[in-house]
């Protein structure tokens, strides 16, 4: 059959379903456009993540150092912090047990996330854990004085959420 075989038979067709065609061809074009950020932004899906540029430790350790120097009597004041685990996000999570497969029942989890338009997502977090830390060594020339030490320890400890076991104050130079 040659062209103008298959226009006499198209041609009809063509003319009633040009705008669903039209449609579906619009359609294809938006799928093939790039998302332009569909993926949502995270660290990390799984339950916990970190939450990465949030919080930084020598930055803490800075700005400790900084208030506990203007304490009577502590002068120059440094402050070393380990940390035991970093800040982290909860997800909120969509839960769904399935029953009746071969092994019994499934779980399914899927994290929520919040759709802003354009492609933009969002994940949508239910709470916020602080980091915990796991020891604090305070160095202050002033620390030979047993109030300016007290004083250190109970900042230290309010700021931080340590005990005082695991403060230690020295002497500086």
């Amino acid at each position: 059959m040659d062209w103008k075989g298959w226009k006499g038979r198209i041609g009809p067709w063509l003319g009633r379903c040009r705008y669903a065609l039209l449609v579906l061809l619009a359609g294809l074009v938006l799928l093939l456009l790039p998302g332009g950020g569909t993926e949502p932004a995270r660290a990390d899906r799984a339950d916990g993540a970190d939450v990465g540029d949030a919080f930084d430790v020598t930055a803490m350790e800075e700005k400790l150092s900084s208030a506990l120097s203007k304490i009577e009597g502590a002068g120059d004041v440094d402050v070393v912090l380990t940390v035991q685990t970093g800040p982290r996000q909860i997800w909120a999570a969509d839960r769904r047990n399935e029953a009746g497969s071969p092994g019994g029942t499934t779980e399914e989890e899927t994290t929520v996330v919040l759709s802003r338009g354009s492609g933009l997502e969002e994940t949508v977090p239910v709470q916020q854990i602080s980091p915990r830390f796991r020891g604090a060594l305070v160095v202050c020339s002033g620390s030979g004085d047993p109030s300016v030490r007290l004083a250190l320890k109970e900042a230290v400890a309010a700021l931080t959420g340590l005990g005082a076991d695991k403060i230690s104050v020295c002497q500086g130079t």
